[in-house]
């Protein structure tokens, strides 16, 4: 009797531990999942939009109408119109990998460890989500460079551009730092806290399709009013960073250049704001639908 007690013991451990270890790697799974969707979702982004994106680069730079930004591109000819492409491929996937991924774990983490409303939780998971972001700086660095068409001589592709910088040291390659930071933690906070109710708001899908269109729509418009909102950041940051070496200038003075060299209207601030506008519908859309397919399908 004893011999059987001590081998059903035995039994029940064994069972135990394997439904520990099949608990552990359904959460590991769980997890990663949205490390992949987020990558993905923005890979399919990018390869869509990326063209788009460089117009609206040259007139953040150069407060250039959408126009002459066109023109300013068929010069450049069809040879340089993806010229640049691999560092925002590596940044937005990674970014995007990041975010959605980290939102969550952080999310988890908080939920079971701060007895704090749900709201709050989520929101600061999503800010600490974006600021790690920020470690890719280097990203959006190089890839200001490479649509700079002031640049188009002196490096052709981005481990040039990476070399380019080297001599003048780390902290070259994190200049524009401090207008990411402002604009990561509080936009990811926006974006995952008014997902859900902005979809909640829009007709009930009652199919596959239609749940696909409402997640485009959700996406969309809620990165057409970050990216709105957001803008001037943006601007600035673009100025900070098409900048090779000498002085790093402050946030606030880039601002006040940038406000008197357009002659201190708003208007002119935000120029390239109405392009920045559709190009964050339809690249939000596909990032935002493209996410909730995959996640569905895992």
């Amino acid at each position: 009797m004893d011999s059987e007690a001590h081998e059903k013991r035995k039994s029940d451990l064994v069972l135990s531990k394997s439904k520990q270890d099949f608990t552990h790697h359904k959460l590991t799974i769980g997890t990663s999942k949205h490390y992949v969707c987020g990558y993905f979702a923005a890979f399919t982004n990018i390869a869509i939009t990326f063209p788009i994106q460089k117009v609206l680069f040259r007139q953040q730079l150069y407060g250039l109408r959408t126009r002459d930004a066109i023109r300013q591109l068929e010069r450049d000819g069809i040879r340089n119109l993806y010229r640049g492409i691999l560092p925002p491929l590596m940044q937005k996937t990674t970014t995007l990998a990041l975010m959605f991924g980290l939102y969550e774990d952080f999310s988890s983490l908080l939920l079971r460890h701060i007895d704090s409303p749900e709201i709050v939780t989520r929101s600061v998971a999503a800010i600490l989500a974006g600021t790690t972001e920020a470690i890719l700086t280097p990203f959006e660095r190089i890839q200001t460079l490479l649509q700079d068409y002031k640049h188009h001589d002196r490096f052709t592709n981005t481990y040039q551009a990476f070399k380019v910088l080297r001599p003048y040291g780390f902290r070259e390659y994190y200049r524009g730092l401090i207008p990411i930071l402002v604009r990561n933690g509080p936009s990811n906070a926006l974006f995952f806290g008014l997902r859900k109710p902005i979809k909640q708001c829009l007709p009930e899908a009652k199919g596959y399709s239609a749940n696909l269109i409402n997640d485009f729509i959700c996406g969309g418009l809620l990165g057409a009013m970050l990216g709105f909102l957001f803008f001037p950041l943006n601007v600035v940051k673009a100025r900070m960073q098409s900048k090779i070496g000498g002085e790093f200038v402050s946030f606030g003075k880039i601002l006040m250049t940038i406000w008197t060299e357009r002659d201190g209207k708003l208007t002119h601030l935000f120029r390239g704001a109405h392009l920045n506008y559709h190009r964050s519908i339809l690249s939000w859309g596909i990032i935002n639908a493209t996410y909730e397919l995959l996640l569905k399908l895992f």
